[in-house]
C-alpha cells in the first residue's frame, strides 16, 4: 500500500478529452500535415507549454510562424472546445466517489482549465483553490514545479500524493518531483509511458484499486 493522501490530476487527456483537438488545430494552422501525423504530434506535444510546442513545430516545419500565431490558435481551439470537448469516460463517476482530497494541475492557462471543466460538467468537482495552472507559477512540465506547488497548496508532501498523467512530459515531471505517478494510456502511448517505470492503466474505473482506495469509495 502506497499511502496516498491526495490525488493530483492533470487536465487535458486525463479529465477532459482535448489533446487531439488542440494538436489537430495546431497542425492545421501550421499548414504542415506532411511533417508529422496526429498520433506523432500528440505524443510529442502533449503536456508541454504552448510556446515550446510552437517552437518545436517551427523547427520541424522549417519556417517561422506569424507573431499572432498563439493568439489565433487559442481563438480557434476555444471555438472547437465549445463544440467538441467531452469528459474522459468514467472520470465523473470517479470524482464523485473518491473521498480523498484531490485537485487539478495543468500546463494550460487557468481560463482554459476552467472553460473545459465547465463545458464537460466537471467544474463542480473543483473549488477555485484546487485548480492550479503552470502560468501562475512560471513552471511547465517536465519541470515538476506545478505539481510541487499543487501538493504544497493542498498541504501534502510529494510522497503522499498520486499524480495522474497521460503525457511523457507530465510523467517525467511527476517522477522528478518525487510523486507516485500513474499514467492513463492508450495504444499510442502505453509503451512510452510504461518505459518510464510508472503504473499504467486504461480505464478510470481501475484507478481506485491501483491507489488502494477501495475503502474510500462509496458502496465499496
Amino acid at each position: 500500500m502506497v499511502g496516498i493522501k491526495c490525488i493530483i490530476f492533470d487536465c487535458d487527456g486525463v479529465l477532459v478529452d482535448t489533446e487531439s483537438i488542440m494538436i489537430s488545430v495546431l497542425l492545421e494552422m501550421a499548414g504542415q500535415p506532411s511533417v508529422m501525423d496526429l498520433d506523432e504530434a500528440v505524443s510529442l506535444f502533449s503536456g508541454r507549454q504552448i510556446l515550446e510546442t510552437i517552437k518545436m513545430l517551427e523547427e520541424r516545419s522549417g519556417k517561422i510562424f506569424p507573431a499572432n500565431f498563439e493568439n489565433e490558435f487559442r481563438k480557434k481551439v476555444y471555438e472547437r472546445f465549445t463544440k467538441e470537448v467531452k469528459p474522459i469516460a468514467g472520470v465523473s463517476d470517479l470524482l464523485s466517489d473518491v473521498k480523498l482530497p484531490y485537485c487539478v494541475a495543468s500546463s494550460g492557462p487557468r481560463e482554459k482549465i476552467e472553460l473545459n471543466l465547465g463545458l464537460t460538467g466537471l467544474l463542480r468537482f473543483f473549488e477555485p483553490n484546487r485548480i492550479f495552472s503552470s502560468y501562475e507559477v512560471g513552471s511547465w512540465k517536465p519541470d515538476p514545479g506545478i505539481f510541487l506547488h499543487a501538493a504544497n497548496s493542498m498541504g501534502y508532501s510529494p510522497s503522499a500524493c498520486a499524480v495522474i498523467e497521460d503525457s511523457l512530459a507530465g510523467v517525467k515531471a511527476g517522477l522528478a518531483g518525487g510523486f507516485h505517478v500513474y499514467a492513463f494510456v492508450n495504444d499510442h502511448n502505453e509503451k512510452t509511458l510504461a518505459d518510464e517505470g510508472v503504473q499504467v492503466f486504461r480505464e478510470m474505473s481501475e484507478l481506485p484499486f491501483l491507489l488502494g482506495l477501495r475503502n474510500e469509495l462509496t458502496g465499496l
